[in-house]
């Protein structure tokens, strides 16, 4: 039972869960739970940022994160010369770029390697996939680094969270949205997905397996037999509701909740919105070539997102890490943290499906005359180590590559980044930069700059602390060249 409080009395009327359900459906839409609300706030900005080359070039973000930590050496970052046991079995390929090369299974994205630019000189120190994925979806180091912790609501919030802090979209209800999440190491939700200590009103909306039903958010469709003076009642009890919060201010948990059924009504009402979530509104072609999968359609759908104004986008590209483990046969549980077979699950599971659909998103958001207004960044938490071997602690028969955050490989495009370039560099076996190394919190930074958000800038918590909006810096040479 929910119980609303207005200065320490109870109102007169209390609510059961069920008629909150009741009163429009939301129930389905994952947006019940204890929350905290937040003033609106404003970002403190230093405009140090202001002057980077692609600063506010992007309407909006695509993250696509590549959950376990991709081998470098076998898709952005080949070593075709390196001694036998860290070369791999792999060869390496030309892309259309010269002196470019990528692994063989990818030659959909040697084809496209004139639109995006490789980093090949991110690093960092933290080595489990828990604490690691904070850092690559908060640019913060976890306190316990190198750690498996659950979330908690003292964690730094994710980057839609931020956004929807310091400029919350005017275009959509929602201004970050994460697509098929949450994201587990391997069966415990990671950490950095969230709202953090913003609470649960800032966090992104969270859409989960979007194979599995008609709408990707059961629910979003009005029900037929819904008259409209039905739906104006709702809309009047929801103003009442939100008379009632305007009164309570220090009830944070009943105030947050009626700002997420406030955002829940707007996806309801707006045909717009519902229709950005409707996949079958795409062509059969479009949709075979993007693949009938999680992780294809998942992409599809960020697309979609980004025609209907969303500013942040995350596409959780496989759900668990390394699901492989218990389902060795089904193809959407594999995750990248391939410590043996990697060789068999790149070339059977993982690459072929990361091939077709990164590259249907990168030549689709081009040939819609998106790229040039919407960021996309590939990412994972690391990278993996240089020898390959066989670990007797993991389950599999043949040699693979253990966890290696000291250098890995990300992967930009679009918003004013340079096409075809390759930044930074990693030594003679990817073991190490060769060069200056960046951090995801420069990733942060970049991403942040480029929706005209000042990176060096801070905003406040519920008590009005300061915080950083990232602690780095945008890549300035990812713009030039």
């Amino acid at each position: 039972m929910l119980r609303f409080v207005t200065g320490g009395r109870s109102l007169p009327h209390r609510l059961h869960r069920r008629e909150w359900l009741r009163i429009g459906g939301w129930g389905s839409l994952g947006l019940l739970g204890g929350v905290t609300t937040l003033p609106h706030a404003r970002a403190e900005s230093t405009g140090r940022s202001a002057s980077s080359p692609g600063f506010g070039r992007a309407k909006s973000v695509i993250l696509v994160y590549a959950s376990g930590g991709q081998s470098q050496l076998e898709t952005w970052d080949p070593k075709p010369h390196a001694p036998d046991g860290i070369r791999g079995e792999f060869q390496a390929i030309p892309t259309v770029v010269p002196g470019t090369l990528v692994t063989e299974h990818m030659p959909r994205l040697a084809r496209l390697a004139d639109r995006y630019t490789i980093i090949r000189n991110v690093s960092h120190d933290d080595l489990d996939h828990g604490s690691a994925s904070y850092l690559a979806l908060t640019g913060h180091f976890h306190k316990r680094k190198s750690s498996n912790p659950s979330p908690s609501p003292e964690d730094y919030p994710t980057y839609g969270a931020i956004l929807a802090r310091v400029r919350p979209s005017s275009r959509f209800p929602h201004t970050a949205v994460h697509i098929n999440g949450p994201a587990y190491v391997p069966k415990v939700i990671a950490p950095g997905q969230d709202g953090g200590f913003l609470g649960r009103s800032y966090e992104p909306l969270l859409v989960g397996d979007v194979t599995a039903e008609l709408q990707p958010i059961p629910g979003l469709e009005p029900l037929p037999e819904l008259p409209p003076v039905r739906h104006d009642r709702r809309r009047s009890l929801l103003a009442s509701l939100e008379q009632y919060c305007r009164e309570m201010e220090e009830d944070r948990p009943g105030n947050d909740m009626q700002q997420l059924y406030s955002k829940a009504f707007e996806l309801l009402a707006n045909p717009r919105c519902r229709e950005a979530f409707d996949l079958q509104a795409e062509p059969a072609a479009v949709r075979d070539r993007y693949g009938r999968h999680r992780s294809g359609q998942a992409c599809l759908l960020a697309r979609r997102l980004v025609e209907a104004g969303v500013p942040f986008i995350t596409v959780i590209w496989n759900h668990t890490n390394r699901g492989q483990d218990d389902n060795p046969n089904d193809t959407n549980v594999y995750g990248w943290d391939t410590h043996n077979d990697i060789f068999d699950a790149l070339k059977t599971h993982l690459l072929p499906r990361f091939d077709a659909s990164f590259s249907a998103l990168l030549e689709d958001l081009d040939a819609r005359g998106l790229l040039d207004e919407t960021l996309v960044i590939c990412m994972g938490e690391f990278g993996r180590a240089p020898r390959v071997a066989l670990e007797r602690n993991f389950a599999g028969t043949s040699p693979g590559r253990k966890h290696w955050a000291s250098v890995y490989s990300v992967v930009m495009a679009g918003a004013g980044v340079a096409r075809g370039k390759v930044v930074g560099a990693s030594d003679a076996i990817a073991a190490h930069p060769a060069v200056e190394p960046v951090g995801p919190w420069d990733i942060a930074a970049t991403a942040f700059a480029a929706l005209g958000v000042d990176p060096a800038g801070l905003y406040e918590d519920a008590i009005g602390r300061p915080f950083p909006i990232t602690t780095g810096r945008p890549i300035r040479d990812l713009y030039t060249g």
